[in-house]
């Protein structure tokens, strides 16, 4: 089995959810309490023992490559103040040289055409695909869970979770089949996916989430630039494509999950994580308790 080196992180969108605040500040790049949504989910990356990041910038995103760089300036004048500590978290989310690459979108064609753009640097093997907007909150990490599942069945692995009760219709949809072994019946072979299937007539409640492993054969449906919902290339249509083709298997992770992309999904997002901070995890209590009170 082909282990699980790189890892695709399409970021390139505009973040009209979360506008004004990602107006002038790339939306992934909006605070999850210490630290930037993508900062987080590169973390994620890591702990499932990812190596090779692949983020897919679109124009006016060049403060992402940024974070991922030394402030030399900054980490000087730490240093100089003996912030060690404060030092330690600065360059602690920084990948080792030639870790990370950087992919420009030239137009917001859809996820597909953003993953397509990674082609050359994924090649011919299985890789992970990770949406920033999709924070997930789990142990061991959500991507480390498909992983395990990849190591299992091989094929790809799609990450799913309940979708809220009679909003299927705003999701895509999966149709499943036998369960696989292991995993708490939590793994099944998938049949289908469905794109916002009228009330009713859903396959099952559960959506496709922000995680995936892929055989690379999916850059082959990709390459024909057809345009799916909105006029835009989509990465479930091609998977689709692939589905007589390839082993697709569903997981229900076990976590929950925070979509960054909204206010209030960014703002949960930031006081779950507060209150799970090593260190001011207790103060965050606190200091929600207060304002609750208030």
């Amino acid at each position: 089995m082909t282990r699980i080196r790189k890892a695709v992180l399409p970021v390139a969108g505009l973040g009209t959810r979360n506008l004004p605040a990602a107006k002038v500040t790339p939306k992934n790049l909006l605070n999850v309490f210490d630290r930037p949504i993508l900062a987080h989910v590169v973390a994620e990356g890591r702990a499932a023992g990812i190596e090779h990041f692949v983020i897919v910038l679109g124009r006016g995103q060049g403060a992402i490559e940024d974070y991922f760089d030394h402030a030399v300036e900054l980490e000087q004048a730490l240093t100089d103040k003996g912030r060690g500590e404060l030092l330690a978290a600065l360059t602690g989310d920084l990948l080792a040289p030639g870790q990370m690459s950087f992919v420009r979108q030239m137009a917001p064609l859809g996820l597909g055409h953003a993953v397509w753009c990674a082609r050359d640097i994924i090649g011919d093997e299985p890789f992970a695909v990770m949406l920033p907007d999709m924070l997930m909150d789990a142990s061991p990490g959500a991507l480390a869970q498909a992983i395990e599942a990849h190591d299992a069945v091989g094929g790809n692995i799609i990450v799913v979770e309940p979708a809220p009760e009679g909003e299927t219709h705003k999701y895509g949809i999966v149709a499943l089949g036998e369960t696989a072994p292991g995993f708490r019946g939590r793994l099944r072979r998938m049949t289908g996916m469905v794109e916002k299937p009228p009330p009713g007539t859903e396959p099952s409640n559960l959506f496709i989430s922000g995680r995936y492993i892929l055989q690379s054969g999916v850059f082959e449906a990709l390459a024909a630039h057809s345009r799916g919902a909105g006029g835009e290339i989509q990465l479930t249509d091609a998977l689709r494509a692939r589905l007589d083709q390839e082993m697709f298997h569903a997981l229900a992770y076990e976590g929950r999950t925070f979509d960054c992309g909204d206010p209030l999904g960014l703002l949960r997002a930031g006081v779950a994580f507060g209150l799970k901070h090593p260190s001011q995890g207790a103060a965050v209590r606190a200091a929600l308790t207060a304002l609750l009170a208030g």
